[in-house]
């Protein structure tokens, strides 16, 4: 799967994910400091899953209807990075197409899928 993975992703999941065999292009690698519209744009324009932990995407897109391919919003304080890795490779793994399309927000021990 392609996937924008937003600054506020920890290196170790983006690692995880690329080790899992999806295409990852990481903001923080490739434009650091963008606006949350220009996330947006940059995954609507390489038609890929957006992963965030930043609540404010919610708004972009429900609100303004920004979202066309799909958000990844995961929800997983208090746990530690491989921790989080983990979680966020088996969700896609199993909801990946799910994914798509779609808002989805996930925690420690459920995924929310709502369709946009």
């Amino acid at each position: 799967m392609k996937i924008v993975a937003d600054e506020c992703v920890d290196d170790e999941i983006v690692l995880r994910l690329r080790n899992d065999g999806h295409k990852v292009s990481y903001v923080a690698e490739v434009s650091p400091g963008i606006l949350d519209e220009d996330v947006l744009i940059l995954a609507d324009k390489e038609d890929t899953l957006l992963l965030t932990a930043d609540k404010d995407f919610g708004e972009l897109i429900f609100r303004q209807g920004l979202v066309k391919r799909g958000i990844l919003l995961y929800r997983l304080a208090e746990m530690s990075k491989l921790e989080k890795a983990e979680i966020i490779s088996v969700a896609i793994a199993e909801h990946g197409d799910e994914l798509l399309g779609s808002f989805s927000v996930l925690t420690e021990k459920t995924i929310r899928i709502r369709r946009v």
